[in-house]
């Protein structure tokens, strides 16, 4: 797939919005990326997974134990990158605040690790992701996201591979331009606060 066979799947999932978007990150956007919305067609799901797993470096590819994602985001795309690559798919929970493993979820020590998100903005929550495999005693080799918002700049200590690399414009709160302020902000995602 190329991106625009990958936008055309968000678009017909009527996931990609317009408006004034609260992003996890506390930034603000006027276009917003829906994955729930998209990934709610298992056979989109599937299509989409098996070109991001295609995507990832073969010597990588070779080495990966098992896949995880965080929820509540990740895990309808961990799961189906765990199909593609013929792998387990286990997810992290912030059930206090902290992701970790639940539901009886254990990593072997040094497993390694595929990390696989829905979207990536700041890397902050796969960074928090990838510790939690840490203290799991798993070893994260790399990442993959359907979606790259950081414009080519984060940095998750570990290779990323994204299906798709969008560079929308986001804003600080208190920088929004006007046609952006006139418009009631939403919140979108998983996380409310």
């Amino acid at each position: 797939m190329n991106d625009d066979d990958i936008l055309a799947e968000f678009r017909a999932a009527q996931a990609l919005l317009e408006g004034h978007f609260i992003l996890s990150s506390g930034k603000r956007s006027a276009r917003y990326l829906q994955c729930a919305r998209v990934l709610m067609d298992p056979l989109r799901a599937s299509r989409l997974a098996s070109s991001l797993a295609a995507r990832l470096p073969r010597e990588i590819r070779s080495e990966i134990e098992v896949v995880v994602s965080p929820a509540m985001g990740g895990v309808i795309i961990g799961h189906e990158m765990g199909r593609a690559l013929g792998l387990e798919a286990m997810f992290l929970e912030r059930p206090e605040g902290t992701f970790e493993l639940r539901r009886g979820f254990e990593l072997a020590p040094g497993h390694k690790v595929l990390m696989v998100e829905d979207v990536v903005t700041t890397g902050l929550s796969s960074r928090e992701a990838i510790e939690a495999v840490e203290r799991a005693g798993g070893k994260v080799i790399a990442e993959a996201a359907l979606v790259d918002r950081s414009a080519g700049e984060v940095d998750l200590g570990v290779p990323f591979v994204p299906l798709l690399s969008l560079d929308f414009p986001v804003y600080e709160p208190d920088e929004l331009p006007d046609e952006l302020a006139a418009i009631p902000p939403e919140k979108p995602g998983s996380r409310k606060k």
